[in-house]
């Protein structure tokens, strides 16, 4: 129930910012609404497909789906608002990016026992929903160049399959221990490296002039 609470505010969150994103490039409500999908639950979708997770998440519940739309909307009408509150937005990001990783590591899990598709799972459910968005928005993106992102992603899962190998193979540990646990280390990594500009070595190659 919490994870599941956790996640309609996430995907409410990215679908916001992935309308605002469109708007920032003057598209239309049907260019508003598609790149809020992409956002919120484009990751999903992509992990769904790969570990052959059948229906899709916003096809069991297209409940999902209706949330993201009318978010995108709403954006439409408030889109000063939803910028002036960017620092609020950074923070539901976080903590989306932390539901979304656990949830892709779960279902990693399940379909595929080993951890190291677990991991894989967290960290597309977490990052390609933004890495889409910034594709048809003709920019790089962001993940590639801003704060620990994937890398977070990373973390989350690697610690989710940690705790349940403990739990599995040497004594039981809750299994809200196990997501509470995962979701608030995501969720405090990635807030320190926002307010502390923390981000993986960059590499710039400018070629000589022949």
């Amino acid at each position: 129930m919490l994870l599941t609470s956790l996640y309609i505010i996430g995907i409410t969150a990215e679908g916001m910012t992935g309308a605002l994103a469109a708007g920032r490039h003057n598209m239309d409500w049907f260019g508003v609404i598609f790149i809020a999908c992409v956002t919120a639950i484009g990751g999903g979708s992509i992990r769904d497909i790969l570990f052959g997770h059948y229906p899709l998440t916003w096809v069991k519940h297209p409940e999902y789906l209706a949330i993201v739309c009318a978010a995108a909307l709403l954006t439409t009408r408030i889109p000063f608002l939803v910028e002036r509150f960017e620092k609020a937005f950074l923070i539901l990001d976080a903590l989306g990016l932390a539901v979304f990783s656990i949830i892709g590591a779960r279902i990693g899990m399940e379909f595929h026992p080993s951890g190291a598709m677990a991991v894989a799972g967290a960290v597309i459910t977490g990052v390609f929903g933004g890495i889409l968005r910034d594709i048809f928005c003709a920019r790089i993106p962001l993940v590639f160049q801003k704060e620990l992102y994937a890398s977070i992603s990373l973390i989350i899962g690697s610690l989710y399959v940690i705790l349940e190998f403990i739990s599995q193979n040497y004594f039981h540990l809750n299994e809200d221990f196990i997501l509470v646990g995962s979701l608030l280390v995501g969720f405090v990594i990635r807030l320190i490296a926002i307010r502390y500009h923390l981000g993986l070595p960059k590499f710039k190659y400018t070629p000589k002039n022949s």
